[in-house]
């Protein structure tokens, strides 16, 4: 029997050999995968730069089509530069719209659009407004209005709601744009039946400068009204006397509504100023409604409008003032002076009149303010005539009430003389206690100080 110590080691030499193939195969491998990617060129290329302590490699940036690959290999975006990307023509934008976006409050449509025009996102703005209320210039005229800077909204009021064209169903926004009321673009909305608001209708600036709304706007009877207003309420009788028929709406009355607007510093309401209440083909009319100053509820009055055929322009042909100038009264009475800036002329149409303190002559900063309305239309037109009539209550002799009534037409005459109307357009009378407005006594032969105050004035007949 043998021992262990008895037997002959065994030899390594086979699994060496078996090591050596495998090793081999693994390489042999890996050399002809690495030919198949990189092709059949030996050349290593250019070897990399050496990498300086501290900073990362720079990346290698493929080619696409012979030029660098635009993409941030740090941020993993693909970054088109700037000049590479050619904006939309107005034809290619106006294909590729939908219908436009819906809000329930038309506000905060107006703002959107409004935010993305003033940001120069024209693509977005159209997309909100949808295809059917675009044209081809209208994006060329927004596209220009964002390329000369002129399309920066109001700070303090980037929108406004001017009225409505059919009851809760289509109204008419604007976006101011620069100084309030300088430039607007107009949006007519239109309610579908989910409630809510989507823009039917677009119309641009007309560029005058002034407020004026563009010409399209002036062919329906809401911007009609609506220029009639703006037009008043920042004291320009002129413009606002283009929008009536003369024959129907007198220019005291015009007058009349201009000076109640500034004294009493009126002015439309936030929400909807202007409501419908009726609007044909031929006629319509609005309430439009009025806040004080501290945006507290006022008071409303009529406005209809007329053409005389579809293809004739609208015109103001009534104005009805009964509750504004009832609430004016109230806003201003005080005193022993009575406050009615406008009324009814006894031979017809309406008449301007100031109010005097009992056994006075002058003038107070009310009165004046009043007054340089008026000369302000006197100086319009050299043509343009008035006539001045003082009269007085009851009270003292005729001769002393005949002196007294003189000199409160004289007072008018001499302040529109210095306002710079040439005396060749004013004519004064005296009338004394003569044609009072209102009895200076009661049935019962009382004194009546309220009848009295309404007869210490001068009437303004404006002959125009």
């Amino acid at each position: 029997m043998g021992t262990y110590d008895s037997y002959e080691p065994r030899s390594s030499f086979g699994l060496y050999l078996f090591i050596a193939v495998v090793v081999a195969a693994v390489v042999s491998v890996g050399f002809f995968v690495s030919k198949l990617s990189l092709g059949s060129n030996d050349d290593p290329g250019p070897k990399p730069e050496p990498v300086v302590k501290g900073e990362e490699p720079a990346p290698v940036e493929p080619e696409v089509d012979g030029e660098p690959d635009p993409f941030d290999y740090r941020t993993k975006e693909r970054v088109m530069p700037a000049d590479s990307v050619m904006p939309d023509t107005a034809e290619e934008m106006l294909a590729g719209l939908g219908v436009g976006f819906s809000e329930v409050d038309p506000e905060v449509l107006l703002k959107k659009i409004g935010a993305s025009l003033e940001g120069g996102d024209l693509r977005s703005a159209a997309g909100m407004i949808g295809k059917n209320a675009l044209s081809e210039s209208h994006l060329k005229a927004f596209r220009q209005l964002s390329e000369s800077g002129k399309l920066k909204l109001h700070l303090v009021k980037p929108v406004s709601e001017i009225g409505e064209l059919e009851a809760n169903r289509r109204a008419r926004w604007a976006i101011n744009l620069d100084d309030l009321m300088k430039s607007r673009i107009f949006f007519d909305l239109e309610r579908g039946k989910t409630g809510k608001w989507a823009v039917d209708k677009v119309n641009l600036p007309s560029g005058k400068g002034s407020g004026a709304p563009g010409k399209a706007m002036l062919v329906d009877s809401l911007g009609i009204t609506d220029a009639f207003l703006q037009s008043a309420l920042q004291q320009d009788f002129d413009v606002a006397r283009s929008f009536v028929d003369s024959s129907k709406v007198s220019d005291a009355k015009i007058a009349g509504l201009c000076i109640i607007f500034e004294e009493a510093k009126y002015h439309l309401r936030v929400k909807k100023p202007l409501r419908a209440m009726f609007n044909r083909e031929l006629t319509a009319g609005f309430m439009a409604y009025v806040e004080d100053e501290s945006g507290k509820k006022a008071a409303e009055f009529g406005v209809n409008v007329q053409r005389s055929a579809p293809d004739q322009p609208w015109k103001i042909t009534e104005v009805n003032l009964d509750s504004l100038l009832a609430d004016y009264a109230t806003r201003v009475a005080g005193g022993d002076v009575h406050y009615t800036p406008l009324i009814k002329n006894p031979t017809g149409g309406d008449t301007l009149i100031l109010y005097f303190g009992f056994d006075e002559n002058e003038l107070t900063p009310r009165t004046e303010r009043q007054l340089n309305i008026v000369a302000g239309l006197l100086k319009l037109d050299p043509s343009k005539k008035l006539t001045l009539s003082g009269h007085t209550d009851a009270l003292g002799s005729d001769a002393y009430n005949n002196e007294l009534s003189a000199k409160r037409a004289k007072a008018v005459e001499e302040y529109l003389l210095g306002s710079g109307v040439p005396r060749s357009q004013i004519t004064a009378l005296a009338e004394g206690e003569t044609k009072p407005r209102l009895p200076n006594a009661t049935e019962t032969g009382e004194d009546n100080p309220t009848g009295r105050r309404a007869n210490r004035r001068t009437e303004i007949y404006l002959d125009f």
